[in-house]
């Protein structure tokens, strides 16, 4: 994907203002999804992403992701279930003419939705795993309702975060548990896992066939940018609902504080993990 493409898409319109949801669609698209193109990007070349896929994008928020592969030439088809995302994904993906010889697809709900444009030979779970209590609640019965849309020995990609001595933004993302009450709260901070995104593949019935680590910094323009794009994750969810936004965007910027340089930029470095699982 040529850079130039890359800054048109992530400079994209959204939706008309006025929620928070819309709000947090357009920081997220805008601010946060771009951080895990490389992620995106090593596991598209692994795979050999090209004219021959056929991929279902799972969680595929603003398709950013699918965008990439897109404009590696392959067909995409992208679901999700927030309605301000999936107008982001839709704009970028089905109103503009992104690469002549790419199909895109994109759908509100779940897998079950996108059975029309089967069978697939690549499935992604690109929201990372393995920082958040029951972050593996929503993505085990996706995967057990996107398997049998592929065929015997097509690939299912699971991402998680890294170990947190490599990844700069846990110590960022224990506000979430701090506010409250419980670690273990739905979507409070805990611990990557060794084996996270292996135990995922084995309760969907994969089998593992390799596995990377991938560099993705979070770097930021300026304080302002780095909370907004944070707080657009999800992780800050909990959080938001024990105090309130305001309480939650304020310790949040003194987390990130040792983060922030001279130049006023916030950046952190982090190390993200995926596994490549086959359907035997």
């Amino acid at each position: 994907m040529t850079p130039t493409l890359v800054q048109h898409h992530l400079n994209t319109t959204s939706p008309p203002a006025g929620t928070r949801a819309c709000t947090r669609a357009r920081d997220w698209a805008e601010i946060q999804e771009r951080m895990l193109v490389p992620l995106y990007d090593a596991v598209y070349e692994r795979l050999e992403v090209g004219p021959a896929t056929r991929l279902l994008g799972l969680d595929c928020g603003a398709g950013l992701a699918l965008l990439v592969a897109a404009s590696r030439g392959a067909s995409v088809t992208g679901v999700d279930t927030d309605p301000a995302l999936i107008a982001l994904a839709r704009e970028r993906l089905v109103d503009g003419a992104i690469a002549p010889d790419s199909a895109a697809t994109v759908f509100r709900g779940g897998p079950s939705d996108a059975t029309e444009p089967a069978p697939y030979n690549l499935v992604t779970a690109f929201e990372p795993i393995g920082c958040a209590a029951g972050d593996t609640d929503g993505l085990t019965p996706a995967l057990a309702a996107a398997v049998p849309l592929v065929g015997r020995g097509s690939a299912v990609v699971l991402t998680g975060w890294g170990p947190p001595e490599r990844c700069a933004t846990s110590a960022v993302l224990r506000v979430a548990c701090r506010l409250t009450d419980t670690l273990r709260t739905s979507g409070g901070w805990r611990p990557a896992l060794r084996d996270d995104l292996e135990d995922v593949a084995a309760r969907a019935g994969l089998k593992p066939d390799g596995s990377g680590r991938v560099a993705c910094p979070f770097g930021y323009g300026d304080m302002d940018s780095a909370v907004r794009g944070l707080m657009s994750t999800g992780l800050f969810d909990a959080a938001v609902r024990a105090t309130d936004p305001a309480q939650v965007e304020k310790e949040l910027a003194e987390a990130l504080h040792p983060h922030l340089r001279a130049d006023g930029t916030v950046w952190m470095p982090n190390v993200f993990r995926y596994l490549i699982a086959r359907k035997p």
